[in-house]
C-alpha cells in the first residue's frame, strides 16, 4: 500500500500508523490534513470532510472513476490482471 500512496502523493510522510499528504484536487497547503490510515486503509480529508473506507475508494476519488473502474487501475498498477 505504501509504495502505492508515494505514486499518488510523492510528498507524503508516514507519521506512526498513518500516511500523511496534500490533498492532489484542491489548492491543500498544509501536509496532514489529508490522511490514509496504513493498517485499515481508511483516508479522510479533514478540510473538505471527504472520505472512504479502502485504496479502491481513494483511488476513484482522486481519479473521479467509479469503483469498478477504480478497482482496474489499481490492478494495473500493481500488475494484477482482472
Amino acid at each position: 500500500m505504501v509504495a502505492i500512496l508515494y505514486r499518488f502523493f510523492p510528498e507524503g510522510r508516514i507519521r506512526g500508523k498513518e500516511f500523511l499528504a496534500k490533498n492532489p484536487k484542491r489548492n491543500d497547503k498544509s501536509l496532514g490534513s489529508f490522511s490514509i490510515n496504513l493498517n485499515s486503509g481508511v483516508w479522510c480529508d479533514f478540510t473538505t470532510n471527504d472520505r472512504g473506507g479502502d485504496l479502491i475508494s481513494l483511488t476513484a476519488y482522486l481519479y473521479d472513476l467509479s469503483q469498478g473502474e477504480a478497482a482496474k487501475r489499481l490492478a494495473q498498477m500493481v500488475g494484477v490482471e482482472i
